[in-house]
């Protein structure tokens, strides 16, 4: 959510923010006119309180109390009735009051982009920061995973359809094992470099969606259920970063370290006719997610390390990957900046996303109440909040059964695996 500071303070560093994404900056402009319109009665209702007070001590000091206050009654009625009038509307333009204009406005608007991030439109203009690990050459033609996954008995789309309908998959003996290797793998690497493991509500309710900007924004591409007034999570990153909504966090305890495995739900409905084979793009998948709450001055080194933290794990995993920053027109509706590790899939000969990592300021704070002091005595702050996937589980995989292959049809396991695993080889 927008800080309504920030867009009285410097309207145009707002604007440029919106233009770059290829957003229509008029709405700081309706901003601004509500803001004028709230301001403005908060103005009157305290001139008119200010008045009635004048009054009020008028008729404490007259000798004839009583005829004074027949005479200015009719003054102070009508005071009162537009100190009344101007509270109530200052209540209804309140940037704080959820039903109003203005409220509405800052929340619906993309967070402020970093000066760091790329100029650009769209993907085509995201920035190569830096790459690790050379494609393996094949003296045979890879094949796809989910022929290589469905050909070891590992995956069964046909019977998952028959369950589910279509972008689900069914993971089956090695395949499912491997799976859960990846799961334990992951949590171990992160609980090692300081992470809090959590194994958080897979159903949060409408206010912990919308206080990580999930909602209105993303509403269709949830699953939900209307009538108990709860979403299925599309990521881990909601129950984490709302995890402290409505606190101030002591002196010292930032930052904080969180990560969860967990099942993740999305209908992609902006997705039709993208990835419809294989497991790059389900309706169900699962993530082992990573999520920050930090100091505002430490935000932009945070996402660094964070960054670090999914790379090692691809590093480890013998993964060719690279790491993009994505431009302006790219980078998501919460975030100021974002880091894509994109994995070398061979048989498509190109990189894809599978993890996405992403400094999100205090745009998710502000929505959540996530604040915390410096020292004890000081002014509650803002936190800033960062999430980034460390790392996708089925993309890990299905990277897993393409450069890993064998010209025999099998898949090695990749050897920091194989004491999870409990085999070499599927």
């Amino acid at each position: 959510m927008l800080d309504i500071a920030v867009v009285r303070r410097d309207p145009d560093r707002v604007r440029r923010s919106a233009h770059r994404r290829g957003h229509d900056p008029s709405f700081v402009d309706e901003i601004l006119r509500y803001d004028v319109e709230y301001r403005s009665a908060l103005t009157a209702a305290e001139q008119a309180r200010a008045e009635k007070n004048r009054l009020s001590a008028e008729i404490g000091r007259s000798p004839d109390k009583a005829t004074a206050a027949r005479a200015r009654r009719p003054a102070i009625d009508a005071l009162s009735q537009t100190i009344a009038r101007e509270e109530e509307r200052a209540r209804s333009l309140a940037p704080e009051q959820e039903d109003s204009p203005l409220h509405e406005l800052l929340a619906s608007s993309p967070n402020l982009l970093d000066d760091s991030v790329p100029d650009g439109n769209d993907e085509r203009a995201n920035v190569l920061v830096r790459s690790w690990g050379e494609p393996r050459r094949f003296d045979f033609e890879p094949k796809p995973h989910w022929e290589v996954g469905e050909a070891l008995g590992a995956l069964d789309f046909e019977r998952a359809a028959k369950l589910s309908g279509s972008r689900f998959t069914l993971l089956k003996g090695k395949g499912a094992r491997l799976s859960r290797a990846l799961v334990q793998f992951f949590l171990d690497r992160a609980t090692a470099a300081g992470y809090v493991e959590v194994a958080p509500p897979l159903l949060v309710s409408r206010k912990t969606m919308w206080s990580t900007g999930q909602l209105s924004k993303f509403a269709d591409a949830m699953f939900a259920d209307p009538d108990a007034g709860l979403f299925m999570i599309p990521t881990a990153e909601v129950p984490l970063t709302a995890l402290h909504g409505d606190e101030i966090l002591g002196a010292g305890e930032l930052p904080l370290r969180y990560a969860a495995y967990t099942p993740c739900f999305r209908k992609e409905a902006g997705a039709a006719g993208r990835d419809t084979r294989g497991l790059i793009r389900l309706h169900q998948f699962e993530k082992v997610e990573l999520v920050w709450l930090t100091t505002p001055e430490a935000s932009f080194d945070a996402l660094e390390s964070l960054t670090n933290d999914a790379e090692v794990l691809l590093q480890a995993l013998g993964l060719p990957y690279r790491t993009i920053a994505l431009c302006a027109g790219d980078t998501s509706f919460n975030a100021a900046k974002t880091y894509d590790l994109e994995v070398w899939l061979p048989n498509a000969g190109t990189y894809r996303e599978i993890s996405s990592c992403s400094d999100c300021t205090d745009f998710q704070a502000r929505r959540a109440a996530i604040r915390f002091r410096r020292d004890e005595g000081s002014k509650p702050e803002l936190a800033h909040t960062l999430n980034g996937s460390g790392l996708a589980i089925g993309r890990t995989l299905a990277a897993i059964l393409e450069n890993y292959q064998q010209a025999d049809g099998s898949v090695a396991v990749p050897e920091v695996l194989r004491p999870y695993a409990g085999f070499a080889s599927l």
